[in-house]
């Protein structure tokens, strides 16, 4: 990724690489922070990975428990196989505290003064002299505090006093009280919030979003994270105009030379080809074509599945003379099957920007922007998003094939997207009847880079020549229809 830092300040690394790249490199140490979150949303998890990361550089790390038990969170570290080795965990609530016989209980508020709690905690942190703090959760004080005003106050003498202690701190808030309540984002340096947004099917969608970061450069807007088993990550928002670099645009053969005719002189480098068709028509085979050209020249590719399967293409492929396995064994081919069930759009975008800047692909299919769609909350998204993955692919000097099927399989061709305007390149494919048969034809309806042939050529697969592509055909009427018909003399390929 490129770096994002605005000055050369210190910065205390959350122990989530994604996160310190939106914050620039971390956070200011010796400040006071809230994360927020409702339940479930991964605040604990944060916690831990900003405590490990501190215990990693020598530095003591405190956790302040009010909701959850010792044994509890070294359950949680367990399950990721997180060693807590160097982080000291405090119970404000002691099971001796829970008895009948106790003279105050936290779970009576009203029996209680927060200043108690408050005492527990300095006491606490003057013990141990920590680098960095946890307290989870400030809903617990909030309930003792009865008003708005004493909370505030209480929140306000706890910065305080742990400013004296140049200590950085991470508060947790599970956002129990109004929405309307922002006490703590007026009191707070910093705020990161997260979010959980159930799906209709399919995984959860979590989300980050940087709120306020006084005094510091931050990437602002919505950006999608993962917690899984033993790893948390975090994926900045794709922004294409922070990437920029020198490429050589001559154009490259597609493998056809028929294609290179159509499009002008074959696919140019920092440009994207939009391949769009019904069901069976030979999409995907153009696809590899091309892809197998940049192979066999020595370029990386990379290709996303969110369709057929990878055994099935990589049959198929071998049985048109297009062997890819001598490629995937090599790693210059990187082929992976996408579930948009499971993968976030956040997390795509961070694969194939990975492919391009570690990896050095220069060649990259999806197929197909179908099954794409169903990962995004709508179609305008969608568009945005693909924006700015396009730019950034173009301005890596990136070849890209996308793929995009139609409605049906004869008639107009409709689509649920319409990336016409976001693409360099248009090759439209049809079916059509000539002389009792069911054939198939294509088009380049448009190049941006070159000047493309208009004409309407057969389209023809077979296990024998692969790939081909026939003459221009004369008389060919009712393509824009939807319904084309050849009546011309031109001999097509199953003749010669």
């Amino acid at each position: 990724m490129q770096d994002f830092r605005a000055d050369s300040a210190p910065r205390a690394s959350t122990g989530v690489s994604g996160l310190d790249f939106i914050l620039g490199g971390g956070l200011t140490p010796a400040r006071l922070y809230l994360l927020e979150g409702t339940p479930g949303t991964g605040k604990t998890t944060f916690g831990l990975n900003f405590l490990m990361a501190g215990a990693a550089c020598a530095e003591t790390g405190l956790y302040i428990t009010l909701s959850e038990t010792a044994d509890e969170l070294r359950a949680v570290a367990a399950s990721h196989g997180w060693s807590m080795h160097g982080i000291e965990i405090f119970e404000l609530v002691s099971e001796a505290g829970l008895t009948p016989d106790a003279e105050q209980s936290i779970l009576h508020p009203s029996e209680i003064e927060l200043g108690e709690t408050i005492k527990a905690v300095t006491a606490a942190i003057e013990r141990l002299n920590p680098a960095r703090v946890i307290f989870d959760s400030l809903s617990e004080m909030r309930l003792l505090a009865h008003d708005a005003l004493r909370y505030r106050r209480q929140v306000l003498a706890l910065k305080q006093f742990l400013a004296s202690r140049d200590c950085t701190v991470l508060l947790l808030d599970d956002m129990t009280s109004e929405p309307t309540d922002l006490q703590l984002h007026s009191i707070a340096h910093g705020v990161i919030s997260l979010r959980q947004a159930p799906q209709p099917f399919g995984m959860e969608r979590r989300h980050l979003r940087v709120v306020k970061m006084r005094g510091m450069k931050f990437q602002g807007g919505v950006h999608d994270f993962l917690i899984d088993t033993g790893r948390v990550e975090v994926f900045p928002r794709l922004v294409a105009a922070d990437y920029h670099s020198d490429f050589d645009s001559a154009p490259r053969t597609t493998g056809s030379k028929e294609l290179d005719d159509m499009l002008g002189g074959g696919l140019t480098p920092g440009t994207n080809l939009l391949l769009f068709g019904p069901s069976g028509i030979g999409k995907t085979t153009t696809a590899v074509r091309c892809m197998t050209a940049a192979l066999e020249r020595g370029q990386r590719a990379s290709y996303y599945l969110f369709d057929e399967g990878r055994p099935t293409l990589l049959a198929r492929s071998r049985a048109l003379g297009m062997d890819l396995m001598p490629y995937l064994e090599r790693h210059s081919l990187s082929m992976a099957q996408i579930d948009p069930a499971q993968m976030s759009p956040g997390e795509f975008a961070n694969r194939v920007m990975h492919g391009v800047k570690q990896e050095r692909r220069s060649f990259v299919v999806i197929d197909s922007l179908n099954a794409y769609l169903q990962a995004m909350p709508g179609q305008n998204f969608l568009l945005l998003h693909l924006h700015e993955l396009l730019t950034f692919l173009n301005q890596q000097g990136v070849m890209t094939v996308l793929i995009v099927g139609q409605h049906g399989l004869v008639g107009e061709g409709r689509s649920e997207i319409d990336l016409s305007y976001l693409s360099d390149a248009i090759l439209l494919y049809r079916y059509f009847e000539a002389q009792g048969e069911v054939r198939a034809a294509v088009t380049a309806v448009k190049s941006r880079t070159a000047g493309n042939q208009r004409s309407i050529r057969e389209l023809r697969l077979s296990a024998e020549r692969g790939l081909q592509v026939g003459q221009a055909l004369n008389n060919f009427e009712g393509v824009l229809s939807g319904l084309p018909t050849y009546r011309g003399s031109t001999p097509l390929l199953a003749e010669q």
